[in-house]
């Protein structure tokens, strides 16, 4: 039998993430969630805009190879 891959990983299921939330809530309080949030957002935002750069470059950079094997192989024939 073939096990889900989030139990294989003992991930948290169910009521544990209540208790998860609940450790949260008394480890930053009330008043600072929205403010974690906002920075975890942001971190988000941030990252996800450094991965679209970095694949921009990426294919840039494969396409600029591309083009000059396709011209170095033109000026031989």
């Amino acid at each position: 039998m073939l096990i889900p891959l989030p139990f294989a990983l003992g991930l948290p299921q169910g009521s544990e993430w209540f208790w998860i939330v609940l450790v949260i809530i008394l480890l930053f309080g009330a008043k600072k969630l929205p403010e974690l949030a906002r920075s975890i957002g942001r971190s988000l935002g941030e990252f996800s805009r450094a991965k679209e750069d970095f694949e921009k470059e990426m294919k840039t950079a494969i396409d600029d190879a591309d083009k000059k094997t396709d011209t170095s192989k033109n000026s031989k024939s």
